[in-house]
């Protein structure tokens, strides 16, 4: 078996990761990057990609265009326009 010698451009986030990950001092920058290689490449190449995020419906009591995020500035409206109504009336 040959040992190929190379030279590698890390992005900083990555050197990071690998400088980090050898402060433990039980494993060097060499090994480090020959584990994530090999596990990378068993795997196809391919990144692991996070689970999908899915939306769960439900049943709600309000119409479609019913904003819920507002019923309290419509309430302070209705109480606002209530409270000129009963001064109106005196």
């Amino acid at each position: 078996m040959s040992v190929m010698r190379t030279t590698l451009t890390l992005d900083p986030d990555v050197a990071e990761k690998i400088r980090q990950a050898g402060l433990s001092g039980k494993r060097s920058q060499k090994q480090i990057i020959n584990e994530a290689l090999r596990r990378g490449l068993r795997s196809g190449g391919r990144a692991s990609r996070p689970k999908p995020f899915v939306v769960e419906t439900f049943e709600s009591a309000f119409r479609p265009g019913i904003d819920v995020g507002k019923l309290n500035q419509l309430a302070d409206e209705l109480e606002v326009e209530s409270q000129i109504e009963g001064k109106l009336r005196r």
